[in-house]
């Protein structure tokens, strides 16, 4: 049986090494995921047996993103995407302070946030410089690829 978890384990090695193809068998499981290119996100097909929801806690929805600031049109600023799967970090510590907030001036070689991929801390410089308008998604929450973090006013 492939868990959820091992399942985002191999998308995150797929996109990191940029390979189009895996397939895996688990007795009579199969998975199976294809890129049509390296820039895609994979699709995840399974064949075999259908495999009964463990019985644990329901996966928790989403929450909404944090209403920070900046009511204006989202076509007027720059996004800061993230670059991988994985666990959004405002900081390098629970006790430390976010690298940025709402009104931060940033230059492209800011580090913005960290994102953990697979047990790995990886910093995400923004790319563009200006001001922090708007923060997208909330502290520990989830991301996927190419998922909009910040809003930037462009200097």
């Amino acid at each position: 049986m492939f868990e959820t978890d091992k399942i985002r384990q191999l998308i995150e090695m797929m996109v990191k090494n940029e390979l189009v193809e895996i397939s895996l068998r688990d007795g009579d499981v199969e998975v199976s995921l294809r890129r049509p290119n390296p820039a895609s996100v994979p699709a995840v097909q399974m064949t075999g047996a259908p495999m009964a929801a463990p019985a644990s806690a329901p996966m928790a929805l989403p929450e909404a993103p944090p209403e920070d600031a900046g009511k204006a049109n989202e076509g007027d600023f720059e996004k800061i995407l993230s670059p991988m799967v994985g666990t959004f970090y405002m900081s390098s510590s629970p006790d430390a302070a976010a690298f940025v907030k709402v009104g931060t001036s940033i230059g492209t070689d800011s580090v913005v946030c960290i994102i953990e991929a697979m047990k790995v801390f990886n910093e995400v410089k923004a790319e563009v410089s200006g001001t922090i308008e708007k923060i997208l998604v909330k502290n520990e929450q989830a991301v996927e690829f190419g998922q909009p973090l910040y809003l930037v006013r462009p200097d």
